[in-house]
């Protein structure tokens, strides 16, 4: 299962992976119970796993980035429905660099839920280097032509339409 399909749908508790998605919504695979359904994108809001950012007292980091520190940690993870003063002191010991004004205890569970679920579905939490970053931007940010100008394109036509003046000259 690759983390770059995985998704929080807003209104639903728990992760999904998206297995395919349609103009009106989704169909989506429950990572708790493995149910699948479709869910329309009229009444909920889709946010892949990879794209969200946490709050830090420099820049936002990743999502994965703080996975990676909870993993990598000795301390054993609290329960998602641990106190916020528990949930407060084990990301300082984690992850020291956390904005506690802005990311709120609710959203400390939420990641502790879901590292929980990641794990128990084998989900490989992968990070993106800068490098890998960069790259992307580079492309994205590229003009689609560099080097062809307008005045040295040719017609796409081969016999381009003749347009005939009658009447007044």
């Amino acid at each position: 299962m690759d983390y770059n399909k995985i998704v929080s749908v807003s209104g639903l508790s728990g992760l999904f992976e998206m297995l395919s998605s349609k103009a009106d919504g989704a169909v989506l695979k429950s990572l708790e119970d493995n149910t699948t359904k479709f869910v329309s994108s009229r009444q909920h809001n889709f946010s892949h796993l990879e794209s969200i950012e946490v709050y830090t007292t420099k820049e936002n980091t990743n999502l994965a980035e703080v996975f990676e520190a909870m993993k990598k940690s000795e301390i054993k993870i609290p329960d998602d429905k641990a106190t916020s003063k528990d949930l407060k002191a084990y990301f300082e010991k984690v992850f020291p660099g956390l904005d506690h004004d802005r990311v709120y205890t609710s959203d400390m569970k939420k990641m502790v839920k879901w590292l929980s679920i990641l794990t128990k579905n084998k989900v490989e939490i992968s990070v993106k280097s800068e490098e890998e970053k960069e790259s992307a931007n580079e492309v994205k940010n590229k003009p689609a032509h560099t080097d062809t100008h307008v005045k040295d394109m040719k017609p796409q036509q081969k016999n381009p339409r003749k347009i005939e003046s009658r009447g007044v000259k």
